[in-house]
């Protein structure tokens, strides 16, 4: 029998367009030996298109085809066909009518599946196909992440608790099966969200339901989560403060952990930080994931690419990254840093906390409570013969102070302000008690930069947009048609985007710049200068990408300010 259900895979593949048959044989023969699916194996061996095999398989055995298009998630699907069911075996119900329901598969030969649904489900079945890729999303967002394990979990409870009864449940998880199943729940809430590209998962209690977001390219997206979520607050929220070796019993006071994760051999760091609320105990996470910090992967234009080399080659001095939280600076410094770690130069940082981990790099994590702050830090570091040396921020008077002094001394140093802008910067250090004298002599240059969002490439098209519109907001006309805009398609699942960049700008301290800077010359004076030194304003530099097709207008406009 499955030599001729091999014979029938091989000839419907071919009917789809694959034009290795031999290769295509080879890959069911070997799913057949393992006894796995044989299905499963020609789509994971991407030799055939998803969509023209599926079809083509339905007519051959005759069943109904159900387009991408046409298999829109069902409101209510835990009330239709159970969840534990639908996940296991990977099936949809599109429709349910009395006493007839309507599944559809990818694999319409998996026996178990069948067996499953008629054993639990007491319905007339009709069966159909429609592409793996589809029902997988269809799933996950008619049912919610860890929709089988919530269904789980809630086995043997009252589905109609009070919330005072919610609000004893015992923190501590009494049952080991119940304990592996929260796990595996709050698992499955990591792997989506990495296989969403997040970089953030905000857990929040409401007040009658728990909702789960993550922060995907900088903008908050809800998940699909399974109904009932409160009822399992309690549990989520002490399995996640277990693994972060955070005090389960406290709940009046916000505390920090960390939790060491591993997907795939390739390690994650999640900060872990709880805020208590008067729903219940909120939880944050950032997941940090091993990063290769590429110069090329910046994506700069050759006139800040050529000052940046020039500013990574100074001998001394202090290299500040402005900007608010959540703009990039750490990443920009890590880049950076890695450029210049070579076996000759001695490395330290100081960080809160130690976000990324450098091979070759010491770096050392800010500990308040034993009196090991930036300052403290900053001292003992330069005493062990650094040549470069990184600030996780410029905080207060005295850290800015020994920093401007290492940099007098010899060592090149790196660190960052909370600043709108570039010039800004300037203002900071004075407003901070900075002499002028001492900026002009030991910083080199502010960057400040922001975030933006950049188009998928696989679906992004051509726009037009208002001349006046360009007008008013100073973007050459020129080069309006080169334009782009974000259409949506399964590889950046619709938004039309696909990972972020920085776009920045440069001041450069110039003995023009210092004298001004000496002279206390109010901020317009200090933009002007910089403009003459060749700085290009962040708005332009973000123009240049939307010319490139890389962002739109659109983006660079809600991050940045006039240039005036």
């Amino acid at each position: 029998m499955s030599f001729s259900l091999t014979d029938l895979l091989a000839q419907t593949a071919s009917e789809a367009g694959c034009t290795q048959s031999q290769l295509c044989r080879q890959t069911l023969e070997e799913a057949v030996s393992r006894r796995g699916s044989l299905v499963e194996a020609l789509l994971d061996s991407n030799l055939v298109d998803e969509d023209l095999f599926i079809e083509h398989l339905g007519r051959s055995l005759s069943l109904p085809f159900t387009s991408d298009e046409s298999l829109e998630p069902a409101d209510n699907l835990h009330n239709r066909f159970p969840a534990k069911l639908a996940l296991r075996h990977r099936v949809y119900p599109a429709h349910l009518s009395g006493a007839d329901l309507t599944l559809l598969t990818y694999d319409p030969f998996n026996l178990d599946a069948r067996q499953a649904v008629g054993q639990e489900v007491r319905k007339r079945i009709t069966w159909g196909l429609a592409t793996r890729r589809r029902i997988l999303e269809a799933l996950h967002q008619g049912y919610g992440v860890g929709a089988e394990n919530f269904e789980e979990l809630l086995e043997g409870r009252d589905g109609d608790s009070s919330h005072d009864d919610m609000k004893q449940e015992v923190n501590v998880l009494d049952e080991a099966d119940e304990e592996a199943t929260v796990m595996n729940f709050v698992n499955q809430i990591f792997r989506e969200a990495l296989k969403e590209r997040a970089t953030d998962i905000h857990v929040e209690p409401l007040e009658r339901d728990l909702r789960i977001r993550y922060r995907i390219d900088g903008k908050l997206q809800e998940v699909p989560v399974p109904p009932n979520m409160r009822l399992l607050q309690a549990s989520l929220i002490s399995r996640l403060k277990i693994m972060a070796h955070l005090d389960i019993a406290e709940r009046r006071l916000p505390q920090d952990g960390r939790i060491n994760l591993e997907l795939d051999g390739d390690p994650i760091d999640v900060r872990v930080a709880t805020i208590p609320s008067v729903n219940g105990e909120s939880v944050s996470l950032r997941l940090l994931t091993r990063q290769k910090f590429d110069f090329e992967k910046l994506g700069l234009t050759p006139h800040i690419e050529t000052s940046i080399r020039r500013l990574l080659g100074s001998p001394n001095g202090i290299i500040l990254v402005t900007g608010p939280t959540g703009s990039g600076k750490s990443t920009t410094l890590y880049t950076f840093l890695r450029q210049l770690n070579t076996k000759e130069r001695r490395i330290v940082t100081i960080e809160d906390p130690v976000e990324n981990k450098l091979d070759g790099v010491i770096q050392i994590a800010v500990k308040p409570e034993i009196n090991l702050t930036f300052a403290a830090g900053l001292r003992s570091i330069l005493r062990g013969d650094p040549n470069v040396v990184m600030v996780g921020e410029m905080r207060d008077l005295e850290t800015t102070e020994i920093a401007i002094r290492a940099a007098l001394t010899g060592h090149l140093v790196f660190s960052t302000l909370h600043t709108n802008d570039a010039v800004g910067g300037i203002s900071r250090l004075l407003d901070m008690g900075i002499e002028p004298f001492l900026i002009s002599s030991s910083v080199r240059a502010f960057q400040a930069q922001r975030l933006v969002r950049t188009l998928c490439p696989f679906c992004k098209q051509p726009t037009q947009l208002e001349k006046s519109y360009l007008e008013a907001i100073g973007f050459p006309l020129s080069e309006a048609d080169k334009l782009r805009r974000p259409e949506g398609c399964r590889q950046c699942r619709g938004t039309g985007f696909q990972g972020r960049l920085a776009i920045m700008e440069i001041c450069e301290v110039t003995s023009q710049m210092g004298e001004k800077i000496n002279l206390r010359a109010p901020i317009a004076e200090l933009k002007a200068q910089a403009f003459k030194d060749g700085m290009i304003p962040m708005r332009q530099y973000g123009f240049m990408k939307a010319i490139q097709g890389v962002t739109t207008v659109e983006e660079v406009m809600t991050v940045t300010a006039s240039s005036d």
